[in-house]
């Protein structure tokens, strides 16, 4: 038996993906599908690699087996025109029914009266970025009486890339529609964007690793809903002197290292520098003067000058920012040779980088304990102007998909930082 006939696939699709050197389904494949095809609501969360491209497409063309409607019945919306492209070229690839209508609505492709003549002509399947289907659908081109399948690839880039309005008033705009929602993570901000639309739906997620063989300091790691909030975070955490008698925090950019500077430097703590003169008077060569000088307790570094800086000695790495250049925080956290340094690796994350962690530990091949948040941490409130945030004010009465947090994520201890660390610590 064809490992994929056990998703239930038409035979055309079988050929297709067999054609297309898919041997059996994925993990992730193998979970999802009788979701799919019992006409559940799902969230799939897997890491790059795990199939979630050709899933979707999958269900879609095993929704779609014919043309029979000018309305179209799979509205796939994507995070960028590129990715979109990208998705259209492999719906292509694996349709094997060619009477079915593939269509791209895209920015800057064709004027917008142009886009939308060519889906009132009749199309069946769309794949679009959100704003664009949005003021489609607003110039009544977009008809969703028909659709089927309402889907969201790549939901934590499109969070990312603030498109979350447009997301949710499509969606409530296709009660009808069975609705799949593909992502690498999932955390709050997705949360948010799906409850208006989405009432009840199962979670699956995949987070299998490969294992590798690479030596690692200890690592944690912090979760907060946004960037003030991290600041609270850095500040309460190293009012610990005890623990913190020497930490390296790291920034992506000089703005970013005046404004942790500006915080930190209102507190009595031993704050320095590197190469960051225009806004400190407290700059030093390298880490071997800050190791010596017992007044310095906290060397804040940017990105750009922590690669070339000798970091084995210190022994906590705080990484304020996840490193935009590839490969820069495995480089800090893994060790050669027989001994393994004393340190710890600390990463303060907001639900936006959670995505980048993920491939993070995908690369190392390891899990990162995620900490409790310390009592006394302020929780920064988001501003709410958009109007789909307004509307779930006014009408309390919808109910939401919002889920609990898990028993690791809520606070329920008492814990010193010190004795936290302790149980981590060589």
């Amino acid at each position: 038996m064809n490992s994929f006939e056990k998703l239930k696939l038409s035979k055309q699709l079988q050929i297709a993906v067999s054609n297309a050197g898919f041997s059996q389904p994925t993990s992730l494949q193998s979970k999802i599908f009788s979701r799919i095809n019992g006409g559940q609501d799902l969230v799939a969360v897997a890491p790059e690699g795990a199939g979630k491209s050709t899933s979707l497409i999958l269900a879609s063309l095993n929704k779609i087996k014919h043309t029979e409607e000018i309305a179209p019945r799979v509205l796939v919306l994507v995070s960028s025109k590129e990715r979109g492209q990208s998705l259209v070229e492999q719906f292509h690839s694996l349709n094997r029914n060619k009477s079915l209508r593939i269509y791209g609505l895209f920015h800057d492709e064709g004027t917008l009266d142009a886009q939308v003549l060519e889906v009132t002509d009749g199309v069946d399947i769309i794949i679009a970025q959100p704003d664009r289907a949005k003021s489609v659908y607003l110039k009544l081109g977009l008809n969703l009486n028909k659709l089927q399948l309402f889907i969201v690839d790549d939901a934590d880039e499109i969070v990312k890339n603030g498109l979350q309005l447009p997301v949710s008033e499509l969606g409530r705009s296709t009660p009808k529609a069975q609705n799949l929602v593909f992502s690498s993570v999932y955390h709050g901000k997705i949360a948010r964007m799906l409850s208006y639309y989405m009432e009840e739906f199962s979670v699956i997620e995949i987070d299998e690793l490969e294992e590798k063989d690479l030596k690692c300091i200890d690592q944690i790691r912090y979760q907060v809903p946004n960037f003030k909030t991290k600041l609270n975070l850095l500040e309460l955490l190293l009012q610990d002197k005890e623990v913190f008698d020497k930490v390296l925090v790291s920034v992506n950019s000089k703005f970013t290292a005046e404004t942790v500077y500006k915080l930190l430097k209102t507190k009595d703590v031993g704050l320095t520098t590197i190469k960051c003169g225009a806004f400190s008077n407290d700059d030093i060569e390298g880490a071997e003067d800050f190791l010596l000088n017992p007044k310095k307790s906290i060397l804040i570094v940017v990105q750009e000058d922590l690669e070339n800086l000798d970091t084995s000695k210190i022994p906590f790495l705080m990484f304020f920012d996840l490193p935009d250049e590839e490969n820069l925080y495995q480089q800090k956290v893994t060790w050669f040779g027989e001994q393994q340094n004393d340190q710890m690796a600390l990463v303060l994350l907001t639900d936006l980088e959670l995505s980048e962690m993920k491939k993070i530990e995908q690369e190392l091949g390891l899990r990162i304990p995620e900490m409790d948040l310390p009592d006394g941490l302020f929780i920064e409130e988001e501003i709410k102007r958009k109007k789909v945030e307004q509307e779930e004010q006014e009408d309390s009465s919808r109910g939401g998909a919002f889920h609990e947090k898990k028993a690791k994520n809520t606070k329920t201890e008492n814990i010193r930082p010190s004795e936290r660390y302790n149980k981590y610590k060589k």
